[in-house]
């Protein structure tokens, strides 16, 4: 589970329900390795023949890429040799992820990741802030997609979740990686304690690194709409995410935010106000601000206002016919 996976899960459902049928062609279906350092995702082997198959049999009305990776690129190949226009989506840093794990230079990653979104005809991006990067970067065709959080699942109630921690209680939830900067948060001197939501490759090492936080695993569900309602603030430390869907799941639950001023935090954040939460380049700043000014009324308010009915006629609208001629609903804003 990743923001990626829960931002398709979540618009999958939402086409349904607008009578948009769509397929898709996932790892799942193809024979599989296990990506370096990073073995929960896993990659598709030599998925060029099968793929094609499936692409023409379906004879979709419209083609949307999801992600850079091997199954991307084959169908960015197929699509261009076919004729086929298509959209693209960018959802994650990987030059900064890769940049962090193997110090590749990020200039030959964004290179080759502006060749291939440039191939098509729309580049989905969800903030403001990232759309202006990537034009800045060369990126072209770029098409505001936003985000939506589940306002059924993620409540303002129950609280009891850290009822035998001292207070205040300063929570991160997300994975556990090296691209996520947790270690900016937790080496952070803060009142109470700092609670860590979430699973990944780094998890041995932060708890030998800060054996007095309190790690709590994996959440999902109403457990994970607990923990985020029982914190009294939720930290972002991440300098890398596209967006950071955890920022709506914790406003919500009524959970104001802490954040670096990067692409996500100052597109969400600064439109709420002080009650929300705080963006600073000091993250203890912001996490002690965001302590004394939230406001749990007014995050679950600003919530209410992300959503994923909005987010999936969007992304709707930014689809490109196939063929010439096909009409794609268009929804207003």
């Amino acid at each position: 589970m990743n923001g990626v996976v829960r931002t398709l899960a979540t618009l999958l459902a939402e086409l349904a329900q607008l009578g948009v049928t769509a397929e898709v062609i996932g790892p799942d279906r193809f024979r599989t390795l296990p990506c370096p350092t990073y073995p929960d995702i896993r990659l598709s082997v030599l998925p060029r023949r099968k793929l094609a198959r499936m692409m023409k049999d379906y004879a979709p009305d419209a083609l949307h890429i999801a992600t850079e990776g091997p199954l991307g690129m084959a169908a960015s190949r197929f699509a261009r040799r076919h004729g086929w226009v298509f959209t693209t989506a960018f959802h994650t840093r990987f030059p900064e992820y890769l940049a962090a794990r193997t110090r590749m230079p990020t200039r030959l990653s964004y290179a080759w990741l502006r060749r291939f979104h440039n191939a098509g005809q729309g580049l989905m991006v969800a903030t403001e802030s990232l759309r202006q990067e990537l034009s800045d970067r060369g990126f072209r065709h770029l098409r505001a997609w936003s985000r939506g959080v589940d306002l059924a699942q993620f409540k303002t109630e129950p609280r009891d979740m850290w009822g035998d921690l001292p207070r205040p209680v300063f929570l991160y939830v997300g994975r556990l990686a090296v691209e996520k900067n947790i270690a900016a948060f937790l080496d952070l001197d803060l009142p109470g304690v700092k609670v860590v939501v979430g699973d990944g490759p780094q998890l041995a090492s932060l708890r030998r690194r800060f054996p007095q936080v309190h790690f709590a695993g994996a959440m999902h569900g109403e457990a994970l709409s607990r923990a985020y309602a029982s914190a009294d603030v939720m930290v972002f430390p991440s300098l890398t995410d596209t967006f950071g869907l955890v920022m709506l799941e914790s406003l919500a639950c009524g959970t104001p935010v802490a954040a670096f001023p990067a692409t996500g935090p100052k597109d969400v954040l600064l439109a709420g106000g002080p009650a929300v939460g705080c963006v600073h380049t000091d993250l203890r700043y912001a996490a002690l601000q965001a302590l004394e000014h939230g406001n749990r009324d007014a995050c679950r308010a600003y919530a209410e206002t992300f959503s994923w009915r909005a987010c999936t006629e969007r992304f709707i609208s930014n689809l490109v016919p196939i063929r010439h001629g096909l009409a794609v609903t268009s929804y207003a804003d």
